[in-house]
């Protein structure tokens, strides 16, 4: 009794390296919770940078109507679009010397969320809120599922190559769609198939998050989670449009 008492009480902290993430684990605990912790964090930041930069295209009426009414305003908008896929490149080389990589992953943050304003400047406002809402709830609840799953030994690097051929189809699909515009039904349905991949890839980045990236590819973690979550977004977004009109 007396070396219960005095025994010190001891929290089994999950971050404290007590339990692995999943259960072949072999490397420090400790430090793939620092791994992650960095990465959530520089994913907060491209977040709250993306909703500034896009709340000031969305509440500032002259930003959009001069993407849309001059053709200066068309030229920027086109680069904007491109600019993202652009800095991907020189990224994929300095994404391990600071500080060039953070602000190569600045400048990629900043022209897509310009990219992401200009569509909610056209969007009521209810449907940016109703997107906002539910896309943060399927990406909470889907990173707690995999955290969960991971934990008991599930694994889905298996979803790789399915992920990979619906985006595939996916972007076909876009292309068509935008070539010959099959009207709302075919917009909904594309916003359906979208929201769906982008959900798993939301579990198959997780998931890589927790067991394959080397501690030097935080960068490229975060980048791959904000594309989910960015896609996510406007894929529910499109369907939310779909549906008012």
């Amino acid at each position: 009794m007396w070396q219960t008492w005095n025994t010190p009480y001891r929290k089994d902290d999950v971050e404290g390296g007590a339990r692995p993430l999943y259960p072949t684990m072999l490397e420090s605990p400790e430090l793939r919770w620092g791994f992650i912790r960095k990465v959530y964090s520089i994913l907060s930041l491209q977040l709250l940078l993306t909703i500034a930069v896009a709340s000031v295209v969305v509440t500032v009426h002259p930003i959009a109507h001069f993407f849309v009414s001059t053709g200066a305003g068309l030229a920027l908008y086109i680069v904007l679009i491109i600019t993202p896929f652009i800095t991907l490149c020189p990224l994929y080389y300095y994404h391990q010397k600071h500080p060039v990589n953070y602000l190569l992953l600045g400048l990629f943050t900043v022209a897509l969320a310009f990219a992401v304003g200009l569509t909610c400047a056209f969007t009521s406002g209810k449907v940016i809120l109703e997107s906002v809402i539910l896309t943060t709830s399927v990406v909470l609840s889907l990173t707690v599922y995999t955290f969960w799953a991971a934990k008991r030994g599930h694994d889905f690097n298996f979803l790789g190559p399915f992920l990979f051929g619906a985006l595939i189809v996916l972007m076909l699909f876009a292309f068509i769609q935008f070539l010959f515009p099959l009207g709302r039904i075919s917009v909904m349905i594309y916003g359906c198939l979208a929201s769906i991949l982008f959900c798993g890839y939301i579990v198959y980045d997780t998931d890589n998050l927790i067991k394959r990236y080397t501690y030097d590819e935080y960068i490229w973690a975060a980048v791959a989670l904000y594309l989910d979550v960015i896609n996510l977004f406007l894929s529910i977004l499109t369907i939310f449009r779909a549906s008012e009109s």
